[in-house]
């Protein structure tokens, strides 16, 4: 995927004058730099003192110990999956080879690569991903867990060979900040995580490629940060990156300038990425954990290495755990909204362990869990080492008195998210939030008054995901359209308007008219928004307790509109449609559940399933593709998508019923 001179202008027509100036600023410093590398001042005497208090190895729970050494162990085979593709060759591999397309990426000046040309280098996410070394930092809590040094050897191995490959600002690895600033928090708890091994010394403070490496990371970090429209979750990973090295690896005459200043853009970008609720103002969930594990990691080394921290840093990171602790379904998962590229800032985990348990895990230990917050019943390593770094938060009655909400929030108004909760675990996440995060929206889909159903933790009505970035643009635009997602589109179009893979240049904008949530026998939700104008798309929510039935009325208010209305079932779900009725089945824990969904009968309705190529439609056009879900990035499987076409009549509702059985 190559941008042309449209997406340029568009994409500058996202950006204020202090932003542009800031760019031109970048682009006058990359083109000097290209010429002027200079060498990391000489270091002498440096000591790693940021190691995990005694014990805290001790404190891992046995069945999480065991399962990050059977993945440890699968990498010491060089195995692993990364988006959807198999690997083997972890042992020693092509840090610039994309394994899924064959493709090498070029050699040369880091800013020269066409990284977003997958002809030229590739898929960059399958190239990016081993480079950020979260897969040594699982062989390095093998080596603390186990003291077996063939783990601390491959480690040394395999960062000795990226060093040598990838010399500062050569290649593909030093062109986005988000990539470096991950790639220090994983040295920064590799070195932790080895200190007992001999060898550690001389791999990181005694090594001068190591230095050299370190040092010229930071540099990169403090002089290209991520700006205006694009400083979202990437300005967070580099400032959380930049300031863990600076603490951590506080050897140089610029460490304490470059923590200051990542320590105060930190602050800056984590209350500006954060609704005053909790939530993540990308309204993207995935990033809700990355921004939260990437704080937490850098609140870990301020304690290890003695440095203040803001007070609103603690509390950004206390309301961030809140909002996850309300907004999971039972089995501790959250919404599946926005953008997800399974990306994590802090890796110490085997496979099979929980994400969200492990978040909620690691905020009842350093903040302390309310009386509403789900049970987690998983374990993790991860937990007790933060933990063991990171100072509790006011329980000692030092800190400062906040206020925490005493019953579960289920209507979060500035994030326009409602949580509607029913018997027999039933879950419906209803949207009526702003779409994305600052001018370019860059993680957001075109899925305002969306609904996410779930019975028991199991998809019902699906959230489909995002399956890819790069290089497969019609998968990228339909996995984030307004077809691909539970609600209601006309003439064709999106709500909003994209001007590429990671910019909307129109938005729509909602609002929520109501939203009672309160856990009386009906639960009640409203919201419109004005993405088809001069329509107005209006939706009504009712989750009635005693039926254990989910209403969903759609108004078109404006001109008549071809119509159609999309209701995507997870992969788990079985559906048979006769005319407007669908009987859906599935398993769960070995029971068979049921649910009948009544359609509205002014529409024509039509069962789509794995489908690439066009579908019919009554507004005479056609989409690409229909009938998939995404459960993770580059990964997608056939699933059931009910498409009902017809036409707006005067402000005519569209109801749709969904009965839950047994």
């Amino acid at each position: 995927m190559t941008m042309n001179a449209g997406w340029y202008l568009r994409r500058l027509s996202r950006m204020g004058p202090r932003e542009v100036g800031g760019r031109v600023g970048d682009a006058v410093r990359r083109r000097r730099w290209r010429s002027a590398r200079p060498d990391c001042p000489r270091v002498t005497g440096a000591r790693f003192t940021a190691v995990l208090p005694a014990g805290t190895i001790a404190a891992v729970p046995p069945d999480a110990a065991k399962r990050l050494v059977a993945e440890a162990d699968r990498l010491m085979y060089g195995h692993a999956e990364y988006f959807g593709v198999v690997r083997d060759d972890l042992t020693d591999p092509d840090w610039w080879c994309d394994p899924k397309t064959g493709r090498r990426a070029p050699w040369g000046y880091a800013f020269d690569v066409p990284y977003r040309n997958e002809d030229a280098v590739g898929d960059i996410k399958q190239i990016w991903e081993p480079s950020r070394h979260q897969y040594l930092t699982v062989l390095a809590a093998a080596y603390a867990i186990t003291g077996n040094e063939r783990y601390a050897e491959r480690v040394a191995a395999l960062l000795r060979s990226w060093w040598k490959a990838n010399p500062p600002l050569r290649g593909v690895h030093w062109i986005s900040g988000i990539e470096l600033g991950i790639r220090l928090l994983s040295w920064v708890w590799i070195r932790r995580l080895l200190d007992g091994w001999p060898g550690a010394a001389g791999l990181f403070e005694g090594n001068p490629v190591a230095l050299n490496q370190i040092w010229h990371h930071q540099r990169w970090l403090a002089a290209f940060p991520s700006r205006g429209s694009s400083a979202n979750n990437h300005a967070i990973a580099e400032t959380a990156g930049q300031f863990a090295a600076a603490c951590a690896f506080g050897w140089f005459p610029s460490s304490a300038r470059w923590r200051a200043g990542a320590l105060r853009s930190l602050e800056r970008h984590l209350r500006g990425n954060t609704f005053g609720s909790g939530l993540n103002r990308e309204l993207a969930t995935e990033y809700h954990g990355l921004v939260l594990e990437l704080g937490l990691a850098a609140v870990a080394e301020a304690d290890a290495a003695g440095v203040p921290v803001p007070a609103s840093v603690r509390l950004v990171l206390l309301r961030m755990t809140d909002a996850l602790a309300a907004i999971v379904d039972c089995r501790l998962r959250p919404p599946r909204q926005g953008d997800a590229d399974d990306g994590h800032g802090l890796v110490l985990d085997g496979a099979g362990t929980d994400r969200w348990g492990s978040l909620l895990a690691t905020g009842d230990a350093v903040f302390g869990r309310l009386a509403w917050w789900p049970e987690v019943t998983g374990t993790d390593v991860r937990t007790p080492l933060l933990a063991a770094l990171v100072r509790p938060y006011a329980k000692d009655g030092t800190g400062p008195a906040v206020s925490r909400p005493a019953s579960r929030p289920a209507h979060f108004a500035d994030a326009g998210m409602t949580v509607l909760r029913g018997p027999g675990e039933i879950w419906c996440r209803c949207d009526g939030g702003p779409h994305g995060f600052l001018s370019i929206a860059a993680h957001a889909h075109a899925d305002a008054l969306s609904v996410e159903v779930r019975h028991d933790g199991v998809d019902v009505l699906a959230d489909p995901g995002t399956y890819c970035y790069h290089g497969q643009p019609e998968w990228r635009q339909y996995f984030r359209s307004t077809l691909g997602h539970n609600t209601l589109q006309l003439d064709g179009a999106d709500q909003s308007v994209s001007g590429g893979p990671f910019l909307w240049t129109r938005h729509a904008r909602s609002r929520v008219l109501a939203a009672d949530a309160s856990g009386g026998e009906v639960a009640r939700w409203c919201a419109e928004h004005d993405g088809y104008r001069p329509s107005v798309h209006r939706r009504r929510v009712e989750l009635v307790a005693a039926s254990r039935e989910l209403r969903v009325v759609d108004e078109v208010r404006g001109p008549r509109r071809a119509v159609r209305l999309a209701f995507h079932l997870g992969p788990a779900i079985s559906a048979e449609l006769v005319g407007n009725r669908a009987a859906l089945t599935w398993t769960r824990d070995g029971e068979d559940r049921s649910a009948v969904l009544d359609l509205p009968g002014q529409l024509t309705w039509r069962a789509h399933r794995g489908e690439a190529g066009p579908s019919p439609s009554s507004s005479g056009g056609g989409h690409p593709m229909l009938g998939w879900y995404s459960p993770g990035f580059g990964r997608k499987e056939p699933t059931t998508t009910l498409v009902g076409t017809g036409f707006s009549d005067g402000g005519q509702g569209f109801a749709t019923v969904l009965r839950f059985r047994g």
